[in-house]
């Protein structure tokens, strides 16, 4: 008696659609010029952020001279994400702004495949560290100039000038409140990224 195999094949199951692609985009900058801002407006899930109510002391040591309605500070990291398509989904990472809060940006950085550098054009002298810290690093970069109350305080090219950055990183402009400005400008960045990735050098 020929003994039967114990399960049937079946038919054949539809292949299980595969998650989508981590990859993860570090939001950095100064102080005030809009991380949080961009993170929260973007993101699908709620912003993981961690704020903290502003001191005095605080407040004179940041120079809230230009955003004098800011009354929090990120003191360690905003988190929020947004799903492309069905290929990509981004992990957001959001740095804090000040220069004593700097040791926390070789943590946030590690594995990240590009970084959207924010700048308040009313204070160029507060991005120059964000820059520099991802031209030593070699990481990719996008320069976004968030546009505060709808306008830019000097056109890109005085802009570029300023922050000595090579033609060959991108520099927009954005609105940190707007959501499909803050997707156009962080699709600026996997764009470029994913491009040096294929083709370093």
């Amino acid at each position: 008696m020929d003994s039967k195999p114990f399960l049937e094949p079946g038919p054949e199951e539809p292949a299980r659609p595969q998650p989508p692609l981590p990859v993860k985009i570090v939001v950095a900058g100064g102080f005030g010029v809009g991380k949080t801002t961009t993170v929260s407006v973007i993101s699908e899930i709620p912003l993981l952020t961690t704020e903290a109510a502003m001191t005095e002391v605080a407040a004179a040591i940041d120079r809230t001279g230009h955003v004098p309605e800011k009354t929090t500070t990120t003191v360690a990291l905003d988190f929020g994400c947004i799903t492309i398509d069905d290929e990509i989904k981004l992990y957001l990472f959001g740095t804090p702004g000040q220069d004593r809060f700097g040791f926390m940006w070789h943590d946030l950085t590690q594995g990240a495949l590009g970084a959207l550098v924010i700048v308040d054009t009313r204070r160029l002298e507060e991005c120059y560290a964000a820059v520099d810290y991802f031209e030593h690093h070699d990481i990719p970069f996008v320069v976004a100039a968030n546009r505060f109350h709808g306008k830019l305080e000097h056109h890109l090219d005085d802009v570029r000038w300023a922050l000595a950055v090579s033609d060959e990183t991108p520099l927009i402009s954005f609105d940190a409140r707007h959501r499909r400005s803050v997707r156009d400008a962080l699709l600026s960045v996997l764009h470029m990224s994913l491009a040096k990735a294929e083709y370093p050098g």
